[in-house]
C-alpha cells in the first residue's frame, strides 16, 4: 500500500464518522470522537492538513487498518 493521502481534520473526523464515532465535543483546534464499546477516545487535530504519524497513530487506535480507514473514506 502507498502513503496515506493528505487529509484535513475534518475530512478524517467524516471518515471516522462512518465507522460510527461521533464527536462529543470541541476543545480549540481537537476535535474529541468517541464510540459506544469502545474505552477508546480520539483527538483529531481541527487543521488544514493532518501530519501523517498522528494520521496513521489515529487509525491504529480506533482498530482500522489503513485500508479499511481509506475505504471509510471514499464512502
Amino acid at each position: 500500500m502507498s502513503g496515506l493521502p493528505r487529509l484535513s481534520g475534518r475530512a478524517v473526523a467524516k471518515a471516522f464518522g462512518r465507522d460510527g464515532w461521533q464527536l462529543v465535543r470541541q476543545k480549540g483546534s481537537h476535535m474529541i470522537l468517541v464510540k459506544d464499546g469502545s474505552w477508546v477516545t480520539l483527538s483529531v487535530p481541527d487543521h488544514r492538513e493532518v501530519a501523517p504519524g498522528t494520521l496513521r497513530s489515529l487509525i491504529r487506535a480506533s482498530g482500522l487498518t489503513p485500508e479499511a480507514f481509506l475505504a471509510r473514506l471514499k464512502k
